[in-house]
């Protein structure tokens, strides 16, 4: 079990998986990244966080 400090630790680093179904034995490989593994289930909660944190550096926004 993997225990992190904060929900902002499970934004990014998302599972990629091969679909495996999709494809004949020796043909391409076809990979998904699941981004609905995002606390958010959004590509977008990578994009949100770095907004906040460069707001939070710059003083425009306080925590």
């Amino acid at each position: 079990m993997r225990i992190v400090r904060d929900i902002s630790d499970l934004i990014g680093n998302t599972p990629i998986i091969c679909l495996n179904r999709l494809t004949q034995p020796g043909d391409a490989k076809i990979y998904a990244k699941l981004e609905s593994y995002n606390p958010g289930g959004s590509i977008k909660d990578r994009i949100c966080y770095a907004m906040v944190e460069d707001a939070e550096e710059h003083g425009w926004l306080k925590p």
